[in-house]
């Protein structure tokens, strides 16, 4: 696993928003007082829900708030890659490059992202968008897989990734799930077998008698 690192510019603060508050207050309702280093993850994820990335200062600030050493909410921050230690954009896409995505077609996904918004990691310049290629998002029946923002995007072609772009640009919302209209990993088209609705209404269901069971058995 390559090093990740903070950012070398980092804010001078960091505070939860109000509005933040009641979520932090129930996750730490969660553990025991001698216990409160176990929300650390989730103390995280609310951090970077709010700033899109997390910080060095945010660090310092949930190491206060749990009684930690902040080298160890420092170790967690950056062993898990689902933290961002650098700004990202409004959208964040990430693109699955692993095997099934790419032999079905993550490479122009990947010219649409360099196109679209630029280099990886970098933040475009109206703060809309940042890109980066992960390695499995676990969605390889569905490939190729963009995850956006918290949710997946599957089965895309690169217009496919266009179109979704031009509806984020546009302060649209975007549904998540198969492009090709699939049901979760059903094979595309449809299900071609056992398509009678009565195999699932219940009309066929009947009580079934056990034989006796032998006293010595």
């Amino acid at each position: 696993m390559s090093a990740r690192r903070l950012a070398a510019e980092q804010p001078a603060s960091f505070a939860f928003r109000a509005e933040a508050m009641p979520e932090v207050e129930r996750q730490l309702a969660k553990f025991p007082p001698d216990r409160r280093a176990s929300a650390v993850i989730p103390l995280l994820w609310l951090v970077q829900k709010q700033e899109g990335w997390v910080s060095e200062p945010a660090i310092r600030a949930i190491a206060d708030m749990l009684g930690m050493a902040k080298i160890r909410v420092l170790e967690v921050a950056t062993f898990y890659t689902m933290f961002h230690l650098e700004p990202r954009g409004r959208h964040h896409l990430q693109v699955c490059g692993t095997t099934p995505c790419a032999l079905r077609g993550a490479e122009a996904l990947k010219d649409v992202c360099l196109r679209r918004i630029g280099k990886k990691f970098v933040v475009r310049g109206d703060g809309a968008f940042s890109w980066e290629e992960v390695e499995c998002l676990g969605g390889c029946v569905n490939a190729p897989v963009v995850a956006i923002d918290d949710y997946y995007h599957e089965d895309l072609s690169p217009d496919d990734l266009e179109a979704l772009i031009d509806k984020l640009a546009g302060g649209e919302t975007i549904t998540p799930g198969s492009a090709r209209g699939r049901q979760t990993s059903a094979p595309e088209g449809g299900a071609e077998t056992l398509t009678d609705s009565a195999l699932y209404d219940g009309s066929l269901e009947r009580p079934v008698k056990l034989p006796n069971r032998p006293e010595n058995a």
